[in-house]
């Protein structure tokens, strides 16, 4: 069983950039594939970024690319999304997600493969 929780989302201007954090308790990093998705209102959940199980790949979402990074820190069970050049468009309640399949080197794009949530914490960019 793992447990998820999110932190760091908050109120900033267009341009500014936060920092999510997602700690993680129980199984290390090794055994799952890391994601951070995202939900607007009256939108299907997106998928902005993942990292591999092995650390060694990572990818973006396209309306995120080259603007969000995700990290993770194995010390400190902790998974980090570095948020940058905010937009407006970027307002939505942030999830961490954890998930046991596929495997070491590949990041799944679908929410439907992930296993385990974050409470979820919301991100609001002002204009």
């Amino acid at each position: 069983q793992v447990q998820l929780v999110e932190s760091g989302g908050g109120y900033v201007q267009a341009g500014g950039s936060l920092r999510l954090s997602c700690a993680a308790s129980g199984p290390t990093f090794s055994s799952y594939t890391m994601a951070w998705f995202r939900q607007a209102p009256g939108k299907e959940r997106e998928f902005v970024a993942g990292l591999s199980r092995s650390g060694s790949s990572t990818y973006s979402g396209d309306s995120v690319k080259g603007r969000f990074t995700i990290s993770r820190d194995i010390a400190k069970n902790t998974v980090y999304l570095q948020m940058n050049s905010l937009t407006p468009e970027d307002t939505a309640v942030y999830y961490c997600a954890a998930g046991a399949g596929g495997n070491s080197f590949t990041v799944s794009r679908s929410a439907a493969v992930y296993d385990y949530w974050g409470q979820g914490t919301q991100v609001t960019v002002s204009s």
